[in-house]
């Protein structure tokens, strides 16, 4: 895998070719991993995995025409066929009347900003296979576990870099370590089996949550799910456990991406300045985060990264746009563009909802009849009607209080009307690229027996 001063190089480099071969304009994407990840399963080691990859993608522009290809060959012949050929490719495809990079104007000209993304560790498949037995151990040493899964310890580094023809050059590196477990609960003879997980993720190795301790709570969370009940069907209020919550805040980022909106094919089509979470609550993207999952010094099209207020008291304040989609609403890119080995989209990075006042006891203190959801199953969501139905297993409320745990339910609704119902507790953490903190909705629908 190149370094960072290396992959910087390789994407001006092949940029240059490809004006060479007779585009107008052009930009360059890298992309470097290396990870090694081991797996144990009870007691024994089940698998280690070394995987490298890099690839170089390059798009031109032809007039309003335009084309991308990648290779993984860095040759200096391979990537002037590469060049020659995309230039060629770009002639032959359809005019696009939003074609191009991004403006100029808007490019991070300065340093790139230090977000402290990598630690520089190294650690070896020895010290991996140690910490995944930890936690496989200590998952299965928990009262009523009775089979494991497996448990799996993992670390990587990224490299990327990004070249433009108009004069943006930007590169940097980050590491990555997680551990996880998950086991099995019961014998399947009275109280039934069930299976629970538990993981963590990190930048930085000193970060990450102790492998004993992510163990233990796997062990705990299967336990806690045996003997599940059936609920009959009715209006119910759900209660988001984080580690699920977040996935309200990815179907949020997809409506108001610019390619729904252009398209019309989003349900908060009409509501920009409008109000659709209550006032107290704000939705926050936040790429220069320090040691952020989601972090990163500049977009896929070398705009500059900033902190947005998606969500500002419950007024949606904008759209997240690269430049395709802006040019197709008349406005200008807000630096949300992503990149993989053809052309930009729309993404966010570190997402996170503001919390609330009350602890989770405290939001769930007046709930007579409720479900409290750890697990969801299925992606049953209309991102055109924001319609929202997903299978579900967690535990019963029952007057303020978690009972014993359900299953087999769905539970449905609107977003529109979830959004305007939702409330949060005060429990935030950052654990993930999209956090929130424990999330009540009030006025759904729950279908069971």
């Amino acid at each position: 895998m190149l370094t960072v001063e290396q992959a910087s190089d390789r994407a001006v480099d092949l940029v240059t070719r490809a004006r060479r071969a007779g585009a107008d304009a052009s930009d360059v994407f890298y992309s470097g991993e290396a990870a090694t990840q081991v797996s144990m399963r009870l007691g024994a080691l089940e698998d280690v995995e070394r995987s490298e990859s890099e690839d170089i993608s390059v798009r031109v522009f032809v007039g309003k025409r335009s084309a991308s290809a990648s290779t993984a060959d860095f040759s200096p012949a391979a990537l002037t066929a590469l060049a020659e050929r995309v230039v060629a490719m770009a002639q032959e495809a359809p005019e696009d009347a939003f074609a191009g990079l991004a403006p100029e104007a808007l490019l991070l000209t300065e340093a790139l900003p230090k977000l402290d993304l990598d630690d520089g560790a190294n650690v070896s498949p020895q010290r991996l296979r140690e910490q995944a037995l930890i936690a496989e151990d200590a998952a299965r040493s928990v009262r009523g576990v009775t089979n494991s899964q497996g448990a799996g310890a993992s670390a990587g580094r990224t490299i990327r870099a990004l070249a433009t023809s108009h004069g943006f050059v930007g590169a940097y590196s980050g590491s990555s370590h997680s551990l996880s477990a998950s086991v099995i609960a019961g014998d399947g003879d009275g109280d039934g089996m069930e299976r629970d997980y538990a993981h963590h993720s990190a930048r930085y190795l000193k970060d990450l949550e102790g492998a004993a301790r992510i163990g233990k709570l796997a062990g705990e969370r299967a336990v806690m799910r045996l003997n599940p009940v059936k609920l009959k069907s009715g209006p119910v209020t759900v209660v988001f456990d984080p580690r699920v919550g977040s996935s309200l805040l990815g179907h949020f980022g997809s409506a108001i991406s610019g390619s729904a909106i252009a398209r019309k094919t989003s349900f908060l089509l009409e509501m920009l300045g409008k109000s659709i979470f209550p006032a107290g609550i704000s939705v926050i993207d936040d790429p220069l985060r320090l040691r952020g999952i989601g972090s990163r010094p500049f977009d896929g099209e070398g705009l500059a990264k900033k902190v947005t207020h998606i969500i500002d008291e419950g007024i949606l304040t904008g759209w997240l746009l690269d430049s395709a989609s802006a040019r197709q609403l008349g406005t200008l890119p807000t630096g949300h563009a992503t990149r993989g080995s053809g052309a930009p989209s729309v993404g966010t990075s570190n997402v996170h909802m503001t919390a609330g006042t009350l602890s989770p006891a405290e939001l769930m203190a007046d709930i007579k009849n409720g479900i409290y959801v750890t697990d969801l199953i299925g992606m049953g969501v209309n991102g055109l009607t924001g319609d929202y139905s997903r299978g579900a297993s967690g535990f019963v409320i029952e007057n303020g209080e978690m009972k014993g745990p359900v299953a087999e339910v769905t539970i449905a609704g609107n977003l529109l009307d979830m959004f305007a119902n939702l409330s949060a507790a005060n429990d935030l953490e950052f654990r993930y690229s999209n956090n929130v903190p424990t999330i009540r909705i009030d006025g759904m629908t729950l279908a069971g027996d």
